[in-house]
């Protein structure tokens, strides 16, 4: 069960436990087992994105859903640039055909793609929130998972007349549409580019000329903006290009309904109750709570069992990037592809393997100082130090200055203040 920092300082001191885990940090007890502890049910909630990942976990009754306690708030951060690096793989053996190289035969036209196949950079993102979800099964006891399903229903908004009593007459009126032309907008008006201002819903063609209420006739603008447009369409309006911006899907929400039935059926796989919502009644949820805009806020607000009162003690949350294990490469290349030096087939160097989460302690120089980060670690024994974004927070640290915390699993884990 999850305990407060007090309580496991505590624990510690008197010998009562010790230290399972460094990173994400985690204690055992040694007087007593599961079977002879009192465990309380945790809910799992998580709200997927394309970019970050919210988590959150929450304790409460069962049978009483008016209040739970936040127990732990997180976010995953996935790998980016996956799909670019696949681009660019793809276009040096797409060249060789063309250079005085070996030839190789395309062998793009004799490949089946198994049933439920998703690209590598939309099936990465599913990976890396299983891995996060296994992570957390086997630390805590969870007895239920709740996932936004999707971001936005968009047949329903493309079509509101396809079953639309509960949508456009229920407590999610509104909520649906607003919410996903705030997020294609980017919660700009579209004509001025206003930022931070009550936007309207607009017509791009009025309705007193036969404009329509489907998704791709609607935009946001500001109050000034909507008045001086009046019952011009937004070509006559002198911008022609709000038109052709309406009809692009929106990528994000693409993505995630794209990778929406594979996660549920992972999710599955883990037997345990799995609950499904919206992006919409999420955001109805955590406003009727008056809880701040944040990734792990809006997980704490995923679906129907959302308590009435959410409980939130934490000032700092958990994160977890997925950085990958290291590289495919057998050689260093310029900005062109060309090799510029081989890589040496070792790993280890001094105790330490690039990757590894370590602590440095540097007595004198421009990096004075406790760094706490991944090392690269190099044959010559001087190292850098490297935050979860890939920057240098230390250099040419020597390893006798480093202090292993833990190896390389393919992720970086850090607490930051909560909002």
């Amino acid at each position: 069960m999850p305990c407060t920092e007090k309580r496991a300082r505590l624990l510690l001191s008197r010998k009562r436990a010790v230290v399972h885990k460094m990173l994400p940090f985690t204690i055992r007890l040694k007087d007593r087992t599961v079977a002879q502890s009192v465990l309380q049910p945790l809910h799992l909630k998580f709200d997927p994105g394309s970019k970050t990942t919210g988590i959150a976990v929450l304790r409460g009754n069962e049978s009483d859903h008016t209040e739970a306690e936040a127990m732990l708030l997180g976010e995953i951060r996935h790998k980016p640039g996956i799909k670019h690096k696949l681009d660019k793989r793809r276009t040096v053996r797409r060249s060789r055909r063309a250079r005085k190289t070996r030839y190789r035969k395309p062998r793009f036209l004799n490949r089946k793609r198994e049933k439920g196949w998703l690209p590598p950079s939309l099936d990465a993102r599913v990976a890396q929130t299983m891995s996060a979800v296994n992570k957390l099964l086997k630390l805590l006891p969870i007895t239920s998972i709740s996932t936004e399903h999707i971001k936005f229903d968009t047949q329903l908004i493309q079509n509101p007349n396809i079953s639309g009593v509960e949508y456009q007459q229920g407590t999610l009126a509104g909520y649906e549409v607003r919410e996903y032309l705030l997020e294609k907008w980017a919660r700009k008006c579209a004509y001025c580019q206003a930022t931070n201002v009550p936007l309207q819903i607009e017509h791009i063609q009025p309705k007193s000329r036969g404009g329509t209420d489907r998704i791709s006739n609607l935009t946001l603008a500001c109050h000034t903006c909507n008045q001086k447009k009046g019952t011009r369409t937004a070509a006559e309006f002198g911008f022609a290009g709000v038109q052709d911006q309406a009809k692009k899907p929106l990528k994000d929400a693409a993505m995630l309904n794209a990778t929406r039935w594979k996660l549920y059926t992972r999710l599955k796989e883990t037997n345990l109750p799995v609950e499904c919502g919206t992006g919409a009644r999420t955001k109805m949820q955590r406003t009727q709570r008056a809880l701040p805009k944040t990734h792990y806020y809006d997980a704490c607000c995923v679906g129907a069992s959302t308590p009435e009162q959410v409980l939130v003690k934490q000032c700092y949350i958990s994160v977890w990037t997925a950085v990958g294990r290291g590289s495919r490469k057998l050689c260093k290349t310029d900005k062109h592809g060309f090799p510029i030096s081989h890589r040496s087939g070792r790993k280890d160097y001094f105790g330490f393997q690039t990757g590894d989460i370590v602590t440095a302690t540097v007595p004198r120089g421009k990096y004075m100082g406790r760094h706490t980060g991944r090392v690269a670690a190099r044959a010559k024994g001087s190292f850098d130090i490297k935050d979860s974004a890939g920057k240098r927070i230390a250099q040419s640290v020597s390893h006798k200055y480093c202090r292993l915390l833990q190896r390389n699993s393919g992720w970086y884990y850090e607490k930051v203040k909560a909002a």
